[in-house]
């Protein structure tokens, strides 16, 4: 049971592949590996210990404030990841910006806390969490990575094509991300056909 809760955000339940939430996120910082590591660990680090607090307290909130409990459960821990990346990792946060703020309300996060964790142990919980996490941060270095070495020919920063390779420009900007995101969907959904 616990292997299957930490599991499944990789495949079966990915966050941005099969369920398609934090897109906003998704979109906005894989123009760069870096920025997708970060943004993932930062959303795992606040899933994890979100669905763990939420996992403990369940029984103590009341109903009707549940979603506003979660949402300041929720925006705790940002809060500490975004402090922390602002003293530890000022380029990163820099980079990151806006996004930091707006795991708050990312729909990964809270769907997790009402839907899972509100309703399960504190060790299924974390194990999803941590799961969850991973898949969407997976998610983000795939789409990333392509971006990235499409668009500027590096990876993490490196050059790893030849000078001579002229960019494909597009996959930096904006509509690159729609472009790889949906062809990756599109590959996802293949894939999990053939299994049928």
């Amino acid at each position: 049971m616990a292997l299957k809760e930490f599991t499944k955000g990789f495949v079966k339940e990915n966050p941005v592949f099969v369920m398609a939430l934090g897109l906003c996120p998704t979109l906005a910082v894989t123009s760069s590996v870096n920025n997708a590591v970060g943004m993932g660990l930062a959303a795992t680090f606040v899933l994890m210990c979100s669905n763990l607090l939420v996992s403990l307290v369940k029984d103590v909130i009341p109903s009707k404030i549940r979603i506003p409990s979660f949402i300041v459960i929720i925006a705790s821990f940002v809060t500490i990841v975004d402090l922390s990346m602002s003293a530890f990792l000022p380029a990163l946060h820099k980079s990151l910006g806006l996004f930091i703020p707006l795991i708050v309300v990312n729909c990964i996060i809270l769907g997790r806390a009402e839907a899972f964790a509100s309703k399960n142990n504190p060790l299924n919980s974390v194990l999803d969490g941590l799961g969850m996490g991973l898949g969407f941060t997976m998610a983000l270095m795939i789409i990333a990575s392509i971006r990235e070495i499409l668009g500027a020919g590096q990876f993490f920063g490196m050059q790893v094509l030849p000078t001579s390779y002229r960019p494909m420009l597009v996959a930096i900007l904006a509509p690159g991300a729609f472009i790889v995101m949906g062809l990756l969907m599109g590959l996802m959904n293949i894939a999990k056909n053939k299994k049928k």
